[in-house]
């Protein structure tokens, strides 16, 4: 078959291809004979990659204190050998440790209620909203509560971002009525609180004004007493004017009596991580460094993940660095993390890679298979590819066979550039290594050549994988519906979906039909739009039914709009709403005497309806008022 009949052949959405496949056998990747090491790029991106499999651990407090933790049961010994190892720990340290705890819930709890029972230790609400995070789960309620309680009598405040985090995982995990019980608690705990009324007026005085003598004045003319319960409070508050934010915090530490600890700077840094206060940002962070503070982890992970939000990564990978470089180092994960977060980029910047992995590699960890894959992501995606090669070749040697993530990278860097015969041919290269592509391998694919205009390769592409073997999912389906969208080629998108979702038995995302509802009922093409309207209701969706009361109202006739409303009716009968819907935007357009017809076609029980008679009467005096 030539090219041009595969393409038709294909958009009659591949009939023989469905009833006769060839399955692919699945493999597993064959091993390859392993490389001498290397080193990567030159000058100031040079990094060199151990073949050892040996692992490295460099012993630090904290993380000895957690392996304590972690390796033993809970008992007077364990508290015994603690007090013998640690006889006081820093605020930062108890964080690191719980942080650390936060997949052992009960230890966790264990631990917090030994270190409160100490002299030494001082409560900050911080500690108290990551314990309780901690807990917020279905083992550990009793001490969720118990907890929680504490803390209000102590004096410390549950915050709104705590209370929300730990709402919504109350109701995903359907603990209906413990989550019923914290809102009841939280807004309990706003209206006891009368420190609330305080914090309203400082916040209202300082992001009224810009900060200067007026400002101080009013705050002076207040007389609060200060604590960091309160600083921490007004911080939060004021989150959305970080510079003066950044005044208040500088001269509530000049008043009498009153010094920062490391609670209020780290809430201080939290609210300043931002693009309009980032260098007020580092100058906290070197004020920190000067009085012997540091950045706790809990504070670490929110401005990381807030950084890497704002696409601010060069700040992110300093922020890293400063932190490996501490006692209290981030996760494993946390270096994956952020490779995975450059790598997105259009165009990743590789120096910063290669500043991630070296420091990653600096404190005595070996690159794990995750972390090779985030630096060959960003070399792929950069159109580096002999680079890209090469570290294939050092993971190799290193005992990590290339996969179907390493494959899918190249693919995807080579589609980015448009050298799509390149990419096919990596396909076959992975077949002749044992490693199938996989269903993201050919939507990187595909997508690619949706992305370039050029569909009906896409198309093709789409008939091999169903010759291969390997089965659609709702992921390709958008992304084939998008690439006709995108051409204007709707009739093309509605077979498609029709054809696709039956035969390979899928269920399209719920996005996708309405896009493809929207665009059919933009051309007038109201039958095809109702089949899929129809199909989204078999796959249990709601129906989309909105475009259709605009469209019936100003182009559709009585009997299109009695067809939409049985089509809204296979199980039982639309809600009122939608019939109020479709007569209220009838009447707009000035099509009075259609929906006096459309209301005769209705049910008993929706002609007779108090609603729909007032409607009609509202309508009827305005007509013989013109």
């Amino acid at each position: 078959m030539n090219r041009v009949k595969a393409i038709a052949a294909s958009l009659r959405f591949l009939d023989s291809l469905f009833a006769t496949r060839v399955l692919a056998t699945r493999n597993q990747v064959t091993h390859f004979t392993p490389y001498t090491p290397i080193t990567l790029l030159g000058g100031s991106n040079e990094l060199r990659f151990s073949n050892t499999h040996q692992k490295l651990y460099f012993s630090s407090k904290p993380n000895s204190i957690v392996e304590l933790v972690l390796t033993n049961d809970w008992s007077q010994g364990l508290e015994h050998e603690l007090e013998k190892c640690c006889p006081s720990l820093t605020h930062e340290t108890v964080l690191y440790v719980l942080k650390r705890l936060d997949k052992n819930p009960e230890k966790a709890s264990s631990f917090f209620n030994w270190v409160s029972e100490k002299e030494w230790f001082r409560a900050s609400s911080s500690v108290y909203s990551l314990i309780v995070r901690v807990l917020a789960n279905n083992e550990t309620m009793k001490e969720f509560w118990i907890t929680l309680r504490m803390m209000k009598e102590k004096g410390f405040y549950l915050d709104e971002e705590t209370y929300l985090t730990i709402s919504v995982g109350f109701k995903k995990a359907k603990m209906n009525s413990d989550s019923v019980a914290l809102t009841h608690f939280y807004n309990r705990m706003l209206q006891d609180n009368t420190m609330q009324s305080v914090v309203t007026k400082v916040v209202g005085i300082i992001s009224g004004s810009e900060w200067g003598d007026e400002v101080t004045n009013e705050l002076e003319k207040l007389k609060v007493q200060v604590s960091d319960n309160f600083v921490i409070r007004v911080l939060k508050e004021l989150r959305n004017c970080p510079l003066n934010a950044y005044k208040f915090f500088h001269w509530v530490g000049k008043q009498s009596g009153y010094e920062h600890s490391t609670v209020t700077y780290n809430a201080i840094a939290r609210v300043l991580a931002r693009t309009d206060s980032i260098d007020e940002f580092w100058s906290i962070l070197e004020e920190m460094n000067r009085v012997g503070h540091e950045l706790d982890i809990d504070t670490y992970i929110k401005i990381s993940r807030q950084l890497q939000k704002s696409k601010m990564m060069e700040d992110a990978v300093k922020l890293y660095e400063l932190m490996m470089d501490g006692s209290y180092k981030p996760s494993v994960q946390d270096c994956s993390i952020i490779l995975n977060r450059i790598s997105a980029s259009d165009k990743p910047n590789l120096d910063l890679v290669f500043r991630v992995a070296k420091k990653y590699e600096s404190t005595g960890h070996t690159l794990s298979k995750a972390i090779y894959d985030g630096i060959h992501r960003s070399l792929t995606s950069a159109g580096k590819f002999e680079e890209a090669e090469n570290i294939v070749k050092t993971m190799r040697n290193a005992g990590y066979e290339p996969d179907n993530i390493t494959y899918s990278q190249v693919v995807f860097g080579l589609c980015k550039r448009r050298r799509f015969e390149e990419a096919c041919k990596v396909l076959e290269e992975m077949e002749s290594c044992g490693c199938i592509p996989d269903i993201k391998t050919w939507t990187i694919l595909i997508q690619g050549h949706c992305d370039a205009n050029e569909v009906d390769e896409a198309l093709l592409c789409f008939a091999k994988m169903i010759e291969k073997g390997c089965d659609a999912d709702a992921d390709l389906l958008n992304v084939l519906v998008d690439g006709f969208l995108g051409q204007n080629r709707i009739d093309g998108a509605y077979k498609l979906l029709v054809e696709i979702s039956s035969k390979c038995r899928i269920s399209p995302w719920q996005a996708t039909y309405k896009k493809l509802i929207e665009k059919l009922l933009l051309v007038r093409k109201f039958e095809e739009a109702l089949d899929v309207l129809r199909l989204m209701k078999t796959h249990n969706y709601p129906p989309y039914h909105e475009p259709f009361v605009s469209y019936i109202s100003k182009f559709g006739t009585v009997e299109d709009a009695a067809e939409f409303l049985k089509a809204l009716s296979i199980k039982s009968y639309p809600s009122l709403a939608v019939y109020l819907q479709v007569f209220e935007s009838l009447f707009r357009e000035g099509r009075f005497s259609e929906a006096k017809d459309l209301l005769y076609k209705c049910p008993h029980h929706v002609r007779k309806h108090n609603k729909i008679s007032e409607l009609f009467g509202s309508a009827e005096s305005r007509m013989a008022g013109t």
